[in-house]
């Protein structure tokens, strides 16, 4: 079995020198998926697999905008549509300067099964620029948006490709993407979603991804007779994803102990308290602060460049960015008694950090199992367009957790290992790739 995935995996990285993030992903899905497809042969002779890690469409394109200098500024456009077996590509837009081709073929893949195990009709996609939108103007932003979304409008459609928002791209780039792709379609439709309630987003959008994290956790947690209340949980992070995974933890009756930015983080032994999520979250959303400000308003401790990882924990939710938990940080996570990591964020677990959770049998949810609750209330969005009609709060929220259930389930249905323990990386590859296989089998060689 090694010799077939060291042959699988020497064919892709032939295809794709230089694109580290993407060939790690591969190496990932594949080292559960390949056991899988020697034992059914239907998938392994029409070639599924080598067929899934080849995008549908690569699009790069220029942008080119006028800054408030009035000087000409030019950045580099992406768009991935990696699979739509099972329904349009779906997947964010990320504007950073971290971002590669590499990087959003990664995503772009990741998208794919976190979308089928949703049970929504959705494909995999991914796309952004490496424009940074931090430290820009309203009016600078508008006019990237504007420039940026001239050229994708003619790959993207409600039937097409639907991209939502991601790392830099919130409710003010996405109204200003929707807003050109309007204005030279002449048409109101929902092609992009994370748009404003008022213009026909979805309530519980924000909050989704966080939320959704929760929800899994809930459920791995239900496995072992266990719940939340009491838990001590780490958290990376302070953006959108951190701030309402903390706050959903806080309402379930755990204890968050941790918080953290580019900076480095901050260690409350006392909890975070809504009280004082609602200071980071106007921080970070209103003033554009750093996380050790909260340290010094509510005398903490704060770790200036670390990670949060050699916090004793119970449960850690890694939401900030990829491989930002090694395998030092995993070993140091179990010694000190940490039975389940679940990611927030896409891909943030080394390689070497899940083979140690793996090692020690502790619950490791993946990112494409346990963060898919945003893309979930994405697909509810799309459905709330098409129907032209808005679902209340409660609603959403009702269908998110019921969304995140019949993930968990199909990741045990898939992951249960003959000693009883839940394998769930193993469990989410096999269970999002059934679904697009057998439609790719039913679709033919196209």
């Amino acid at each position: 079995m090694n010799d077939l995935l060291r042959q699988f995996l020497e064919k892709v990285q032939c295809r794709n020198t230089a694109e580290p993030e993407f060939l790690q992903a591969v190496s990932e899905v594949a080292e559960s998926l390949i056991p899988y497809i020697e034992k059914h042969p239907k998938y392994k002779n029409s070639k599924i697999l080598e067929r899934i890690v080849e995008p549908e469409r690569v699009i790069i394109f220029r942008v080119p905008w006028l800054n408030d200098k009035g000087e000409v500024e030019v950045n580099r456009g992406f768009r991935v549509q990696m699979n739509s077996a099972i329904g349009p590509y779906k997947g964010g837009l990320r504007f950073h300067p971290s971002v590669t081709l590499s990087v959003l073929k990664f995503l772009a893949f990741e998208q794919v099964f976190k979308n089928s195990l949703t049970g929504l009709p959705m494909g995999g996609g991914k796309g952004g620029s490496d424009f940074d939108p931090k430290n820009r103007s309203d009016n600078e932003v508008m006019k990237f948006c504007q420039s940026f979304m001239t050229e994708l409008y003619r790959h993207v459609g409600a039937d097409i490709d639907i991209p939502a928002g991601d790392i830099g791209v919130g409710n003010r780039e996405i109204g200003y993407l929707f807003g050109q792709y309007k204005r030279i379609k002449g048409e109101f439709s929902g092609v992009l979603t994370g748009k404003g309630y008022e213009w026909g987003g979805s309530l519980i959008r924000p909050e989704a991804t966080g939320y959704g994290l929760v929800y899994f956790v809930e459920e791995i947690l239900k496995t072992r007779g266990d719940s939340l209340v009491g838990k001590k949980v780490t958290i990376s992070g302070s953006g959108n994803v951190a701030q309402y995974a903390a706050e959903k933890c806080i309402a379930k009756g755990a204890k968050v102990l941790t918080m953290s930015d580019s900076g480095g983080f901050i260690y409350d032994p006392d909890g975070i308290d809504q009280e004082r999520l609602n200071y980071i979250k106007h921080l970070k959303d209103h003033e554009r602060g750093r996380i050790r400000e909260y340290a010094n308003k509510f005398n903490c401790s704060f770790f200036e460049g670390e990670r949060p990882w050699k916090i004793k924990c119970d449960i850690a939710l890694p939401n900030a960015t990829q491989n930002e938990l090694n395998g030092d940080d995993a070993i140091a996570l179990v010694e000190n008694g940490c039975f389940c990591v679940a990611e927030g964020a896409n891909m943030p677990c080394t390689p070497e950090a899940v083979a140690a959770f793996n090692q020690a049998r502790i619950f490791y949810a993946p990112g494409k199992a346990a963060n898919a609750g945003g893309v979930a209330v994405s697909g509810l969005e799309m459905s709330q367009n098409s129907l032209r009609f808005s679902w209340t709060r409660d609603e959403v929220d009702n269908k998110l957790k019921e969304i995140m259930k019949q993930i968990h389930k199909l990741c045990v249905k898939y992951g249960r290992e003959e000693d009883g323990h839940i394998n769930y990386e193993k469990g989410a590859n096999i269970g999002g790739f059934v679904k697009i296989a057998d439609s790719m089998l039913a679709q033919g060689v196209v």
